[in-house]
């Protein structure tokens, strides 16, 4: 619409100084209006520049404020004051975490809270490497996050990248994106780690044992499932985090042939694994897809459940929950 409404005008003005041409004195006044009009355009873009910061500059009082909110951020998640750290945030904020997307105050704070009962020691601290004012209300600000899980452990740090918006005399993030590294990504997972164990009822019995591998790059889950009557299923999950984005991947295969690749996404508690795959060597079909929620149960307790499962594109029942405990 825009671009029509400059062609009319563009086509008019042709008229009018076409019309110029044939009166030569009607022209000559418009010269004079002209250059008049086009002295004042230049002594008003004068007078903003001369108000404008230098390039580069950014408001101190934003910087300032900033910073004081990213302290406050700090506190309040060092303190476990959730009331304080849910005032940080907008109401539709966004929290994106590699692969992981958060959407709300109430989502993102109840997530954090999530991963704070799960590591009660933690500690967070914040350098902030830039603020840039974007808007009078917006400033994008950048710099690097630093967990602590207990007293004496060595810091998981992960860049971020943040948008704070000035709402009712606050600077609250609106927006934030961490990329976990590497280390930082497969942490947040470290709480799979174990032995565990569950009974099928009529179904049998399935047990899971999680372990870091190659020197710790990577999560290996080895599984089994053995009914009461009939063959006992084998199955390793691979679990690595790219080491560029920190997006966490998965790969499964089991002792029928089957094997899936899929994305693991959490909430903050609960994880979500998107896969792809082939089903087993005996079965007709060529392609299979679900996904797999890892709902962790207390500190001693995990539910696993297979949902939004296809075959070949068709879909088919979710399977039952299996619900394991950990084994001392």
């Amino acid at each position: 619409m825009h671009r029509e409404q400059e062609r009319r005008a563009s086509h008019r003005g042709a008229g009018r100084r076409g019309a110029a041409g044939m009166v030569h004195g009607r022209a000559g006044a418009g010269r004079v209006v002209g250059m008049l009009v086009a002295l004042r355009m230049l002594l008003m873009l004068f007078m903003l520049l001369m108000a404008a910061p230098a390039a580069g500059a950014e408001p101190a009082g934003v910087v300032d404020a900033v910073h004081k909110a990213s302290a406050a951020y700090v506190e309040a998640y060092n303190s476990r004051d959730f009331a304080a750290l849910a005032e940080q945030w907008t109401e539709r904020a966004e929290l994106v975490e590699g692969a992981s997307r958060v959407e709300g105050r109430a989502a993102i704070v109840g997530s954090i809270r999530g991963w704070l009962e799960r590591h009660p020691q933690a500690r967070l601290a914040i350098e902030i490497g830039s603020v840039e004012v974007l808007a009078e209300p917006l400033a994008r600000v950048r710099g690097v996050m630093r967990f602590t899980e207990r007293e004496g452990a060595v810091p998981v740090v992960s860049r971020f990248e943040s948008l704070r918006v000035l709402h009712a005399g606050t600077w609250r993030l609106t927006e934030s994106v961490v990329a976990p590294s590497h280390a930082a990504a497969l942490a947040d997972l470290g709480w799979l780690v174990g032995t565990w164990r569950s009974d099928a009822g009529d179904a049998g019995t399935a047990e899971l044992t999680v372990e870091r591998g190659l020197g710790g790059s990577c999560l290996i889950a080895r599984g089994s499932l053995r009914p009461k009557d009939g063959t006992v299923t084998d199955s390793l999950m691979l679990i690595h985090a790219d080491r560029g984005s920190g997006a966490v991947r998965s790969w499964v295969f089991d002792s029928t042939g089957a094997r899936g690749e899929g994305v693991v996404q959490s909430d903050g508690t609960t994880l979500h694994v998107t896969f792809v795959g082939v089903p087993s060597e005996d079965a007709a079909a060529t392609a299979t897809a679900w996904v797999q929620v890892i709902t962790p149960q207390g500190a001693d307790g995990l539910t696993i459940h297979a949902i939004e499962r296809s075959i070949d594109g068709m879909p088919v029942a979710d399977g039952a929950p299996l619900h394991y405990r950990r084994v001392p």
